[in-house]
């Protein structure tokens, strides 16, 4: 199977804007190219002494005021540095896709500088497929699985074995202003679907934040509103650029109503078109109504706040009124570089990184919820959050909606993106079908995005 990785990406950045044909031709080229590059980069005196270990992590949120010592990730790093080992951390671009594209380029070339990544879980299948992480020993993995909730092992799966490990976990919740539900007289300890939040918020001035920007944010919020229906955007992902392609479904068309439902409602935000997690923030807390967002969003506004004090959250919509809701799940998962030159070290690294104690220290400074079961019943973080909302939580990353495990999911992301963005242009009787059709142009390579 060729990885698309290797053409469209590795191919581009570094011979610039070529054919198809001519990308194939040149592939050797290019991967010699890149190799030459990353040795250039990391060329130097042997190693001597005691070693560095580089971890490449997403950017953490803010720290709250008054934290002493370091915080987040790089806290974390400190923590678990050594008599044996040192471990460093590099900051990786905001952006998901940015952060993909400089790894993945770089893994692609054997640099030997990239010892740990902290990779988001959409990834995992595709950084594993393309041979960039190092394996798990079968011994390690099931420790590092054991008390793991189901939906971040899910993320952290490769071909039946565990690729990376999961260190926090995160989900979508329905966040609303709990005086305009009692206003509108909606019982929020009973599911709601999206229908019921939309026509209320429509007939009531309130506003549906959501995230529906040319990006894959807003292809979470379809893989949910199609797994929520029973549905698949694509099964048989085993079978590589030949998985089966479900978009034409009854899940699908159902996932198209409720956008063009939204895109078309006074429940809309004025922005919807360009709407991520940080825009819908603001008319959340301006306009009340609702927003489905991630864990974060508790910790965003002010303690003793209006608005803080005014937030109430229950689980995802439902899609379909007699169908349980499949809540988006993310987070990040540690994994090893495949040419890490510090296997052993960057594996007990890895153990330290996710332990129980560093994964509940990290949810009370970030928000960012621990992937282990145990860690909700610690006594930091049930100081830090209430009850009922990390029960939510926990029930909903264990009851997740994982988005597909395919290499090629960036790729389906982008052909998803050509035909359902704006919200507004979509068709619940053509949109789906011509996705469909699209995505299995691509994926075929017929048809470029």
């Amino acid at each position: 199977m060729t990885h698309p990785f290797h053409l469209d990406r590795v191919v581009a950045g570094v011979l610039g804007d070529v054919s198809p044909g001519e990308s194939r031709k040149c592939l050797p080229l290019a991967a010699a190219a890149l190799a030459a590059l990353a040795a250039a980069a990391c060329s130097g005196p042997p190693d001597a002494g005691k070693p560095t270990l580089t971890w490449y992590i997403n950017p953490d949120p803010a720290p709250p005021p008054g934290l002493e010592g370091p915080f987040g990730q790089p806290g974390i790093a400190a923590r678990c540095s050594t008599a044996g080992y040192t471990i460093r951390t590099a900051q990786l671009p905001t952006s998901a896709s940015e952060q993909r594209i400089q790894l993945a380029r770089r893994l692609a070339a054997g640099d030997d500088s990239i010892d740990l990544v902290s990779l988001d879980p959409v990834f995992t299948a595709e950084f594993a497929d393309a041979g960039f992480l190092a394996p798990i020993p079968p011994e390690r993995q099931r420790s590092f699985a054991d008390g793991v909730l189901a939906g971040a092992i899910e993320g952290a799966m490769w071909e039946g074995e565990l690729a990376v490990v999961p260190m926090w976990a995160n989900t979508q919740v329905l966040w609303y202003r709990k005086s305009f539900a009692e206003r509108v007289g909606l019982d929020m300890e009973r599911p709601v679907t999206w229908d019921m939040i939309i026509d209320v918020a429509a007939s009531h001035g309130g506003k549906v934040g959501v995230q529906a920007n040319k990006y894959e944010g807003y292809v979470v919020w379809i893989n949910a509103l199609i797994k929520g229906a029973g549905g698949e955007i694509v099964s048989d992902v085993e079978a590589g650029d030949d998985a089966t392609v479900n978009l034409a479904s009854d899940a699908g068309a159902e996932a198209a109503r409720i956008v063009r439902k939204l895109a078309t409602s006074p429940a809309a935000e004025a922005d919807l078109s360009v709407s991520n997690e940080g825009t819908v923030l603001g008319p959340f807390a301006q306009a009340g109504g609702f927003q489905v967002n991630w864990s974060f969003v508790y910790t965003h506004y002010p303690e003793n706040s209006v608005v803080r004090d005014d937030i109430g959250w229950a689980r995802y919509p439902r899609t379909a009124a007699g169908q349980p809701s499949r809540p988006p799940i993310g987070g990040i998962n540690i994994g090893i570089g495949a040419a890490t030159r510090h296997p052993g070290e960057a594996l007990e690294a890895v153990a330290c990184i996710t332990s129980l104690e560093n994964q509940v220290r990290f949810a009370i400074e970030t928000g960012q919820m621990p992937a282990l079961e145990a860690a909700y019943d610690a006594p930091g973080l049930t100081n830090r959050f209430p009850a009922d909302l990390l029960a939510l939580y926990r029930e909903s990353i264990e009851e997740a909606g994982a988005r597909p495990a395919t290499p090629y999911w960036a790729t389906i992301v982008n052909a998803i993106l050509s035909r359902w963005h704006p919200p507004r242009s979509v068709d619940p009787g053509k949109t789906p079908e011509q996705s469909e059709r699209f995505v299995r142009s691509v994926l075929r390579g017929d048809a470029l995005t």
